[in-house]
């Protein structure tokens, strides 16, 4: 029987069982990316140092200092980039939507750019306004791209999929220009830094940016995964939708406001990862239905495991070189999108 069909209870059990896989594959994920690398340590090791028992120096500086806050940050990231992908397919009804394709993750983009060009790392300010500031920056940054698009894409106000999707690359490019401008202007060290950051890496993960990143995650996912019902209402024609009472308008501009945050408090401490949030959601449908309750959860593991994965390939597959973990996800994205597009074609 197709997925799509089953009702309620198996539905419910095969979302568990999917969401409980993904989960032990990214736990598998995190052992293998804590015991390998330039320095390998053993199961036992690792458990010793994670458990405080007789901890040694050196581990805890491999752990917690380099392996720990890399692993946690990527997997925020993807989970952020998941749901946000997930969400920005079911409110345009554009199976190929995506952050990065829309031009949001080039605003965001290139707002943080702008911000570390102005600050050059020098900015005073308390603890939690420095942690929180390059964040903001992005979701600025998200939220001219979404005015854009909302000016641009839309037509007697109804959104079209072909057109948003032109406006989003349309505007990729544009602040994709500016990022590049903003970072020409820098010093030699600073654009170093911004060169490294724009591939999508998370090289210099430390708690901070763990901490910059995970209030967005925590306050901004349940609000999505509450409109889940109204996501799937939104999958119907627009005078269906306000048929039923649903306030169209102020529930696309509360999801895109959520898409916006997640995506800016991502590219904020990763730099542009694209294709994650255009993957996950394709995997979740195909796999659970096109239910969004059980959709935006999935995409977040999803997401998670990819950027892990992705990750742990960069930073081995070339050792003692590392390759940005937006390349490799980038690898494996051009081509299923390629793939996407060919099938919308077809249709």
């Amino acid at each position: 029987m197709n997925k799509l069909y089953l009702s309620p209870k198996p539905k419910r059990r095969t979302f568990w069982k999917l969401f409980l896989l993904f989960c032990l594959l990214s736990l598998a994920g995190i052992y293998v990316s804590l015991t390998n690398g330039t320095f390998d340590l053993s199961p036992k090791d690792v458990l010793r140092t994670l458990l405080r028992i007789h901890p040694v120096e050196d581990y805890d500086l491999v752990i917690f200092d380099f392996r720990l806050p890399r692993i946690v940050l990527g997997a925020l990231v993807g989970f952020g980039l998941g749901i946000a992908g997930a969400v920005l397919q079911g409110i345009s009804r554009n199976s190929l939507a995506d952050p990065g394709i829309l031009g949001i993750h080039a605003a965001a983009g290139a707002f943080v750019v702008l911000f570390m060009f102005l600050t050059a790392g020098t900015m005073k300010a308390p603890a939690w306004l420095s942690v929180m500031s390059m964040p903001m920056f992005g979701f600025i940054g998200g939220l001219v791209a979404v005015v854009m698009l909302f000016i641009f894409a839309r037509q007697h106000g109804e959104f079209h999929p072909q057109q948003l999707i032109l406006v989003g690359i349309a505007l990729a490019s544009g602040f994709g220009a500016v990022t590049l401008y903003v970072s020409l202007k820098m010093d030699a060290q600073n654009f170093e830094a911004a060169t490294v950051w724009l591939a999508g890496s998370v090289y210099n993960a430390n708690w901070r940016q763990v901490l910059s990143t995970l209030p967005w995650l925590v306050i901004l996912t349940p609000v999505i995964w509450r409109r889940a019902a109204v996501l799937d209402l939104m999958q119907l024609h627009e005078v269906s939708v306000k048929g039923v009472g649903v306030a169209v308008g102020r529930e696309r501009q509360i999801l895109l406001l959520c898409c916006v945050g997640l995506v800016s408090a991502c590219v904020s401490v990763s730099g542009s990862i694209g294709f994650v949030g255009l993957i996950a959601p394709h995997i979740a449908r195909r796999m659970i239905g096109n239910t969004y309750r059980y959709i935006v959860p999935l995409c977040g593991v999803i997401g998670l495991l990819m950027v892990i994965i992705a990750d742990f390939i960069g930073k081995t597959v070339f050792a003692p070189a590392e390759l940005p973990v937006g390349i490799v996800v980038s690898i494996i994205g051009v081509p299923y999108f390629i793939f996407l597009l060919f099938k919308t074609r077809v249709r």
